[in-house]
């Protein structure tokens, strides 16, 4: 498993340095290999749990709406996936109650000061839910391909 999330970040960085464009897969094969939308909800169920206890980054979700996180999560992958789900990409805080501009993932992640460890973290802890749910490790890492350019906008320190 060590090698596979070695492996999983070098990917990362990777995909990452060469700025692969984020758009959804043309067709559903990576979608219905992580099992749908049910597959995709409990994969972030799981990753939300991951990402909570884990003491390298769970205090960077300390303020955050949980449950909205895991909605969008779960549109995020399923879009990115080639499913029929459409991503937002937008987050309300919770001290905006629904008011004020709705902030993008570069603005929501702004002030966090957020490390390449920390990001790397957050990664191996989706690569342990995809596991947990039996996801192939081929399906697994083209849905990290997709979500890794946005290192750029979650990256600030």
């Amino acid at each position: 498993m060590k090698k596979f999330i070695k492996l999983v970040g070098c990917g990362l960085l990777l995909a990452a340095s060469l700025a692969m464009a984020q758009t959804p897969y043309t067709d559903d094969a990576v979608y219905r290999g992580l099992g749908g939308k049910e597959g995709i909800r409990k994969i972030v169920d799981s990753f939300l749990t991951l990402v909570l206890a884990d003491p390298r980054i769970k205090d960077n979700f300390a303020d955050f709406d949980i449950p909205q996180i895991n909605q969008r999560l779960q549109e995020q992958f399923c879009e990115y996936a080639g499913g029929p789900c459409k991503y937002t990409g937008k987050y309300h805080d919770k001290a905006m109650e629904g008011v004020g501009p709705v902030r993008d993932m570069k603005s929501v992640h702004q002030d966090l000061q957020i490390t390449n460890a920390m990001f790397n973290a957050l990664t191996e802890d989706l690569q342990i839910a995809m596991e947990q749910h039996q996801v192939p490790s081929g399906v697994a890492l083209k849905l990290v391909a997709k979500l890794a350019p946005m290192q750029r906008d979650i990256v600030t320190k």
